[in-house]
């Protein structure tokens, strides 16, 4: 796609107002400590797998990246990169974009095309990033693992020491697959959940949980304290299942 290249190597005036409720007082006050911790300056990688295996959900995929940017508002400050992998060793990343339409523009341009899994290659291009500016975490949505795992494990680790959590979501059941996501998820402090097409709104609530993450970390989802706030917490404490 004509976006994408190979992965690099190397003071208001407040007007008066009726007294507000505890609770509402309460709402603003989770809303400011959010804004305040996010800093405005969020990075996440979304990595796909586009092999041929993955076209079922592809338009699914593309629906829901646009609750990430929903989650944390026009002024949130996320901003995705688009790694994608499919066919014959090819493996790309956009530039990191900070408007919903034209992430869903990029996604848009890919078609599924058969290969092998090239996870390896995603976790040395996060690891990569956040060498050179900060990334507040990677989500990969998969439903294969066909690489050594304990290659995977490696950069997982190296990943993790650098504090960015590995947010993976497996479609299917393959039991290789769920081994090595939930390895790279430990490995990385991050959380391994399945990507259940038939719960499009979990799917959209757990992603917009790590934009809000990617953001402002732990704070701001406690701040938030949506269900799916917790349970994400929950995951990222080492509670989760």
């Amino acid at each position: 796609m004509s976006d994408t290249k190979p992965p690099v190597k190397a003071g208001e005036t407040v007007p008066q107002a009726k007294r507000s409720s505890g609770a509402e007082v309460d709402a603003f006050l989770r809303h400011a400590r959010a804004v305040a911790s996010s800093g405005g300056n969020g990075r996440l990688v979304l990595a796909l797998d586009a092999t041929m295996s993955r076209q079922p959900t592809w338009d699914l995929a593309c629906k829901l990246q646009g609750e990430m940017f929903d989650a944390v508002g026009k002024k949130g400050g996320l901003k995705v990169q688009l790694v994608y992998f499919r066919g014959f060793g090819e493996c790309r990343a956009s530039r990191f974009v900070a408007d919903t339409a034209e992430l869903k523009t990029l996604m848009t341009k890919i078609d599924c095309r058969g290969g092998h899994t090239q996870i390896g290659k995603v976790l040395s291009h996060a690891l990569r990033e956040t060498q050179n500016e900060k990334i507040g975490a990677l989500v990969y949505i998969g439903d294969a693992m066909e690489e050594e795992i304990d290659d995977l494990a490696d950069k997982a680790g190296r990943l993790g020491l650098h504090g960015v959590p590995a947010f993976l979501f497996q479609e299917g059941q393959d039991p290789g697959a769920e081994r090595a996501f939930k390895e790279i998820a430990r490995l990385t402090k991050g959380a391994w959940f399945r990507f259940d097409r038939d719960a499009p709104a979990m799917l959209a609530k757990l992603l917009s949980a790590i934009a809000v993450f990617a953001t402002g970390g732990l704070k701001a989802l406690e701040a938030r304290g949506r269900p799916e706030d917790r349970m994400m917490i929950e995951h990222l404490k080492g509670k989760g299942s």
